[in-house]
């Protein structure tokens, strides 16, 4: 297990140098001006130009000054240093009034994802061909076909102009009760998924050898879905949910768009709607991280669940 750990922890380290390498490449090594590609299509002043120069080393030309400024870059970064924005606020103070938001929000995404879409999908896979199976497979079927970007503003106005089930905006302190309507639109993607993910997992499982080894000894079926058949066929799932995770951090720019949340997706919107080049690069490098963090914890979940990953 622990060779299994520092090997992920090497692919980790190797995947976060390219990724960081790619996004700052795209803003500074193409051809043109790189202090008007920080700055986008606004005017740069002769004082913002000479202060860009300075702050980011632009006056190191060629391949090397290219990776000269980009280690400069990755040094601040792994001392916690993202930098400032084109406003002159450090994003450091951004992400830290962001995460807070955007954190609670994924959690409520992802308690729907695991409350609602495993659990019909555990009754699903075990009463499969039933009403039951059939209605959530149509169910879902309408939700995956329905993007985000539709599914916000109409639940918005349904639920919450029209009925007023729920607060239709969150407000820049937004509580349980606000991020509510907004945490099951952004989490009604991955509970589709993650019930017919483990609806045709415990299916394919119910008619495996061991199963029928275990009945035939006499286990009851309450025994033998609960301990052999939930502890396969979750681990596409936990693999599924784990790496989800990473995408509702940052996948959350249209959800957090619609409801008005002050979290990480809307200060990513705001930066590429700005063309705050710094902002940018600094909160996808941020997520950059938490992606590949999540992938970790989703590795050492697969292996805890199958041993024989850990020999691989």
């Amino acid at each position: 297990m622990f060779r299994f750990i520092v090997r992920r922890l090497l692919q980790m380290v190797l995947a976060f140098f390219g990724t960081t390498l790619i996004v700052y490449a795209l803003m500074f090594a193409g051809q043109g001006d790189p202090i008007q590609a920080l700055a986008g299509e606004r005017p740069v002043t002769a004082a913002q130009r000479a202060y860009l120069t300075e702050k980011y080393h632009l006056d190191a030309t060629g391949v090397g000054g290219f990776f000269y400024r980009y280690f400069d870059y990755i040094s601040n970064l792994l001392r916690g240093d993202l930098g400032e924005s084109l406003t002159g606020r450090s994003i450091g103070d951004i992400l830290a009034a962001a995460w807070p938001v955007t954190i609670k929000l994924a959690l409520i995404a992802i308690a729907v994802a695991v409350i609602f879409g495993v659990t019909a999908g555990v009754l699903a896979g075990i009463r499969r061909g039933s009403i039951f199976d059939n209605a959530t497979l149509l169910l879902t079927l309408l939700v995956l076909g329905i993007p985000t970007i539709v599914l916000a503003p109409l639940a918005q106005y349904f639920l919450g102009v029209k009925w007023q089930v729920f607060p239709p905006t969150a407000g820049a302190d937004p509580g349980f009760g606000a991020l509510l309507l907004p945490g099951i639109v952004l989490g009604s993607l991955s509970l589709a998924t993650a019930l017919r993910l483990t609806r045709t997992s415990v299916a394919e499982n119910l008619r495996a050898d061991y199963v029928r080894t275990a009945r035939s000894k006499g286990l009851p079926s309450r025994r033998v879905v609960s301990v052999h058949v939930l502890r396969n066929s979750l681990i596409p799932v936990i693999t599924f949910l784990g790496v989800e995770v990473g995408n509702l951090m940052s996948g959350a720019i249209i959800t957090e768009g619609v409801f008005n949340i002050p979290g990480v997706g809307f200060n990513l919107f705001r930066g590429i709607r700005t063309e705050d080049g710094p902002l940018v690069v600094g909160i996808v490098s941020v997520l950059v991280v938490v992606y590949l963090v999540a992938n970790l914890v989703v590795d050492i979940l697969y292996a805890v669940l199958d041993p024989r990953i850990r020999y691989e």
